[in-house]
């Protein structure tokens, strides 16, 4: 029997959800499991979800969540923090800055050709030699074709939009309503935190599954 590739979307502290996800999975050892980043913040509980992610064999990818408390250790407390950040620094273990060090920023599966990773690419370049502040933050491109976030740049359009690849792309971050597939990509991130659904995608058959939040965590 062959195993499933399933890549998980943005979990931000929502352990209910994540677990419920995971039940529905059935995940056996012959199954790869991707988590796409950003397990942290805004959730209910950012401890139960690392707890969860480090009992299972996951290939975990770096989140910008992650990135960001990453930098604030690294710089001595120079990096700014979000809002949300300062109740996760709170719960962190010495393994937990383990797991997220260790965390790579793609997955390539070459069966399928696909890459996951946590925000995207910007398109005109190889997807190999993109740095971590790129690949887990960009959301669009700005009129001067360099990686954006939507907030910055609410006219820029979607990275995904110029994307022809191969490879094929499976990626998080950007929160929408509803999953986001195109020809060579599909976006992930179905607002969990936000009231929406926590999302996987399963290849080779190349299904979703889904789950709906229990309640709208952050606004």
């Amino acid at each position: 029997m062959i195993g499933r590739t399933i890549a998980i979307g943005d979990i931000h502290g929502c352990h209910e959800e994540f677990e419920a996800l995971l039940a529905r999975l059935n995940i056996t050892n012959e199954d790869t499991l991707i988590l796409l980043g950003d397990l942290v913040n805004r959730g209910p509980s950012s401890r139960r979800t690392l707890d969860i992610a480090k009992k299972l064999d996951v290939i975990c990818l770096l989140g910008n969540h992650e990135l960001r408390l990453l930098e604030h250790r690294r710089s001595g407390g120079k990096t700014k923090l979000k809002e949300t950040d300062a109740a996760t620094l709170e719960i962190l273990k010495k393994s937990d800055w383990a797991f997220m060090d260790a965390m790579p920023l793609t997955y390539h599966h070459p069966q399928y050709d696909t890459v996951f990773v946590h925000g995207g690419f910007v398109p005109d370049k190889p997807w190999e030699s993109q740095n971590a502040d790129t690949v887990t933050r960009i959301q669009v491109i700005d009129d001067f074709g360099k990686p954006a976030k939507r907030a910055a740049c609410p006219d820029g359009e979607p990275w995904a939009h110029r994307w022809q690849g191969p490879p094929f792309v499976v990626y998080g971050h950007t929160p929408r309503p509803d999953i986001y597939n195109l020809e060579w990509s599909v976006g992930i991130d179905t607002a969990c935190v936000m009231g929406g659904h926590l999302t996987a995608y399963i290849l080779p058959d190349r299904r979703f599954v889904q789950v709906r939040a229990k309640q709208r965590y952050y606004r």
